[in-house]
C-alpha cells in the first residue's frame, strides 16, 4: 500500500478509535447513573444482575481507555468484542420483551435495529486496531 493511502487509513482508524472510545465511555456511564434501568435489561436467568451491570460498565470504561493507548489498543478491542457478545442477551431481552426505559430506548425500531448493529460494532473495534498493513 502506498504511503498516502496508508496514512489515510491510519487516520480513519484513529478517528474510529476516538469515536468508539467516546461512545463506550458514554454508554458505560449509564451503568452507574441509570443502574436500575440497565439492570432491567439483564435477562432474569442471569445471576447477580446488578453486579453484572457494574462489571460490564467497568469493562466498557477499561476498553474505551485501552483503545486510546497504543500498547493496549488491540487487547482492548478484543475485550470489547467479547463484551459486545456477552451483553447481546440483554439487547435481545430489551427488544423481545419491549422493555420501556424512557426516550428513544422505548422505540421498537431502536430496540430491533440495535441487534444487527452489534456485529458491526465488533467489526469496527477490531478493524480500528488492526495492523495498518491489513485491509
Amino acid at each position: 500500500m502506498d504511503g498516502g493511502r496508508a496514512a489515510r487509513r491510519a487516520g480513519r482508524k484513529a478517528i474510529a478509535r476516538a469515536l468508539l472510545a467516546a461512545a463506550f465511555l458514554a454508554v458505560a456511564s449509564l451503568h452507574f447513573i441509570a443502574t436500575d434501568a440497565e439492570e432491567r435489561l439483564v435477562p432474569g436467568w442471569l445471576p447477580a444482575r446488578r453486579a453484572l451491570v457494574y462489571i460490564t460498565g467497568v469493562w466498557e470504561i477499561a476498553g474505551a481507555v485501552g483503545l486510546l493507548i497504543p500498547r493496549t489498543r488491540r487487547a482492548a478491542a478484543w475485550g470489547l468484542a467479547v463484551l459486545l457478545v456477552a451483553v447481546f442477551p440483554a439487547n435481545v431481552n430489551h427488544a423481545v420483551n419491549n422493555l420501556q426505559l424512557g426516550g428513544i430506548l422505548d422505540s421498537r425500531l431502536y430496540q430491533w435495529l440495535r441487534l444487527p448493529v452489534q456485529p458491526l460494532l465488533i467489526w469496527c473495534v477490531l478493524w480500528s486496531t488492526s495492523p495498518d498493513d491489513e485491509r
